[in-house]
């Protein structure tokens, strides 16, 4: 008896897609989930939730969703699209099509990973160079600014019109991941202008994603900014500061206060590469990297089993801190 192949499973060999190949793989879907990563960030909702509300509103059921914490960040509430958000039970074990955002390995959906195995198809979407290609498909487009550029570039192909909803979550994404425009490129300026042409208010958007925090937030950074320490012979001679937040410095608040500690730690004139070390649990730690000109942060947190940017990246690891930071110092040297 011939054995025919079973044609209707997807070939699990993945595959990095053109644009127009992905609007393609979008366009004939006729469900879908979106998954943002853990500890999610303006970028990875704002893509997930713009993506979203695309699908809702070509009548294609949808779902978008985050592993933890269990809410939404109170920076990011206002952002259209929410009443998409589905709770991690609630996400559904099978489905046409899952799509990540911003995602750059598995490991980054939290206990939502499991669903990739009950997805016909499965396409990443992401602009971190170091992306594990994890999805049957893949877009990963490491020279964009933001998954939200990425994104902004498919609706243009897959003719859709950036209304005001739409640009207020590429917006949300596309502030945060260039620290308010601060490392921007060639083109950075020209979206945010065709964005903040729909009508949106990006004063307001930026304020309430990283100018808000609440009080709690001031003695915790107080805190951990008072015990750091700067290694000036750290990199070359180029030096390394680094601060550490302990679980205790930041109970009762939100993992976006916890991470914007790093981008005040990284203004220190003296050092090149700036790291935060962040209490996940005893000997679990998260850890948030940055570099200003010349250090390849990206190439460091891969080389420890992270990633990311080349000016901001990020891993995790475990062990008392003074060994974690030990770690780090000897990559960087």
């Amino acid at each position: 008896m011939t054995h025919c192949p079973d044609t209707t499973r997807p070939l699990l060999t993945p595959r990095d897609l053109q644009l127009q190949d992905a609007v393609d793989v979008l366009d004939a879907a006729r469900s879908v989930t979106i998954l943002c990563h853990v500890q999610p960030d303006a970028d990875t909702i704002g893509s997930g939730l713009a993506l979203g509300i695309v699908f809702a509103r070509k009548g294609i059921p949808v779902q978008v969703a985050f592993a933890s914490p269990a809410e939404l960040p109170i920076s990011m509430d206002d952002l259209p699209g929410r009443h998409l958000l589905a709770r991690v039970d609630d996400v559904a074990d099978e489905v046409d099509l899952l799509v990540t955002v911003d995602c750059g390995s598995a490991g980054r959906l939290g206990s939502l990973a499991s669903r990739l195995d009950g997805a016909r198809q499965s396409l990443v979407i992401d602009h971190h160079r170091s992306n594990t290609r994890f999805g049957m498909l893949n877009v990963v487009d490491d020279s964009a600014e933001s998954t939200t550029a990425v994104l902004a570039k498919l609706f243009d192909l897959w003719g859709v019109t950036i209304d005001a909803d739409l640009a207020h979550c590429l917006f949300a994404g596309l502030v945060t991941d260039t620290g308010s425009f601060r490392w921007g490129q060639a083109g950075t300026h020209t979206l945010a202008e065709r964005l903040l042409g729909t009508g949106i208010d990006g004063a307001a958007i930026t304020r309430r994603l990283l100018d808000t925090h609440p009080f709690g937030w001031l003695p915790m950074l107080g805190s951990v900014l008072s015990s750091a320490v700067l290694v000036a012979d750290a990199v070359g001679g180029r030096g390394l500061v680094h601060a550490v937040i302990r679980c205790s410095d930041s109970a009762g608040l939100g993992a976006e206060e916890v991470e914007s500690v790093i981008d005040i730690v990284r203004t220190t004139a003296e050092a090149e590469v700036a790291a935060v070390f962040k209490e996940l649990a005893p000997n679990s730690w998260s850890v948030s990297l940055r570099s200003k000109e010349t250090v390849d942060v990206a190439a460091v947190a891969e080389r420890l089993g992270g990633g990311g940017h080349r000016f901001a990246a990020g891993y995790t690891a475990s062990g008392p801190s003074e060994t974690v930071v030990a770690a780090l110092r000897e990559v960087l040297d």
